[in-house]
């Protein structure tokens, strides 16, 4: 059973969580909510963490020595109950441990703790990966946050008013997306002018994934207003959405799904880390309205 924690900034600014994955399902600022609202007729979730892999799996597996563990889209933190660490007003710690449910998935020991506080205007997340065992920790983090779209009038139209802005120029070509998420060698062209995504729906057929992007902050702007996300040690990026969805969703990841062609263990992803035994490794994203 999940519980949802409100936080409060002094401004009035605020936020909450669910236990459920510690997935933030609210964020709102000035009385207006930023964070997609859920609705199952489009996408049922709302900021999700990903985690110990991002993307799919070839196989709908990973591999681990001679092993083969089952491994769905994204892993399994985002669909596993957290245990509140620390709490107050404006800020909560949650964690999740191992345990025979993630060791039927993936044989490692590890701790994940996600931190969020609520400021005025803004929302910080913190995330700590711990290597609790004896060897090397094989994991991917990502963040998939949705923002409605609209959210500042103006629609969703070509002419609309919206756009995503990156920090820099980003090459404007993606790895296509192929049967059951997998990535294909094969590249589409992303409709960047230099570091401006004009936004329309049409443009979605599936996710853009800018592998090793140079940009560490994002800004989904629309008339008079921007969502800036700012992230920590996350290296690869997607925009996303439905062409009928009135949201969009801007991601950060470590890493990403496998590519169509892989047969290898969890060590040799592509893209997949490595913590030492007894290791932490931190990451972090900072939600902010401008305007």
């Amino acid at each position: 059973m999940s519980t949802r924690i409100d936080l409060t900034a002094p401004d009035g600014t605020s936020a909450a969580l669910s236990t459920h994955g510690a997935e933030p399902v609210s964020w709102r600022v000035g009385g207006t909510e930023y964070l997609w609202s859920g609705d199952p007729e489009h996408w049922n979730r709302h900021a999700p963490w990903l985690f110990p892999v991002v993307g799919a799996s070839a196989g709908g597996h990973v591999k681990v020595g001679s092993a083969r563990y089952p491994m769905g889209q994204h892993g399994f933190a985002r669909d596993l109950p957290f245990q509140v660490i620390e709490q107050r007003a404006d800020a909560v710690t949650l964690r999740l441990t191992d345990g025979p449910e993630t060791r039927a998935h993936y044989p490692f020991a590890f701790q994940l703790d996600v931190a969020a506080r609520v400021r005025p205007g803004g929302l910080d997340l913190d995330v700590t990966v711990g290597n609790s065992g004896t060897e090397p920790l094989p994991y991917a983090l990502g963040f998939h946050p949705a923002f409605p779209w609209p959210f500042a009038g103006g629609t969703r139209a070509r002419d609309g008013g919206y756009a995503v802005e990156f920090e820099q120029a980003e090459r404007p070509f993606a790895p296509q997306v192929g049967p059951g998420g997998l990535l294909l060698r094969d590249e589409q062209p992303i409709p960047l002018s230099g570091d401006i995504l004009p936004l329309d729906p049409a443009i979605f057929t599936e996710a853009f994934v800018i592998r090793n992007a140079r940009s560490r902050r994002m800004r989904f702007t629309g008339p008079g207003k921007a969502i800036r996300m700012e992230m920590a040690d996350f290296p690869h990026l997607a925009v996303w959405t439905k062409p009928t969805a009135p949201f969009l969703s801007l991601e950060c990841w470590t890493g990403y799904a496998d590519w169509a062609d892989f047969s290898g263990e969890l060590t040799e992803r592509d893209a997949q880390r490595l913590l030492a035994p007894g290791a932490e490794a931190r990451h972090g994203v900072r939600l902010t309205l401008e305007g």
